[in-house]
């Protein structure tokens, strides 16, 4: 008879919501491929704001999502990176003593992004035969808390592909860089 395998369950007075766990990251070790460690805006679609957003959002919206870092956009184009560590570092303060703004809840992400120009960058080509060690010796060497992959197509442009993480790089090989 249909649906004789299926069979209520019995519930208890109460029982917890099942929470979501995420993704789980593998291990790395240093000679594996250095694209393990990028989020590929090819399968996974980038999180942007507008400049325009004030920082408080922004950082909501990362806690929301689960991220550390956005891509700042005018019109699809990106314009710089603001990460949770610029919204809670002294970023805010700097900019409030060197601006006629007075308030916190007054500044935008804008205000205190990384500007494109500054934004550390890897060739997508080049990892391609990188490896983790190389990423490590990277982050090793700079004060930067994420770098983005830019592509250079066969048209002559050049396009965002992805996001390395200094923290999800160091959680993946189980130790600080």
């Amino acid at each position: 008879m249909p649906g004789e395998s299926i069979r209520a369950a019995k519930n208890p007075s109460s029982f917890p919501i099942a929470r979501y766990r995420g993704v789980t990251e593998r291990r790395l070790a240093l000679t594996d491929p250095a694209v393990h460690v990028v989020t590929d805006f090819a399968f996974q679609p980038p999180l942007t704001v507008p400049g325009e957003l004030p920082i408080d959002d922004a950082l909501r919206e990362m806690i929301r999502t689960g991220v550390r870092a956005l891509l700042v956009v005018r019109d699809e184009v990106v314009t710089g990176l603001i990460t949770s560590y610029d919204i809670q570092g002294e970023r805010p303060l700097q900019f409030l003593t060197q601006s006629a703004y007075r308030r916190h809840d007054e500044i935008e992400v804008g205000h205190i992004m990384t500007p494109w120009e500054r934004v550390p960058t890897l060739d997508w080509q080049a990892l391609g035969h990188a490896r983790v060690s190389d990423l490590a010796a990277f982050f090793g060497s700079t004060a930067a808390t994420h770098v983005v992959m830019v592509e250079h197509t066969d048209q002559g442009s050049t396009a965002v592909r992805g996001l390395i993480s200094r923290t999800r790089l160091a959680r993946q090989l189980g130790h600080s860089i």
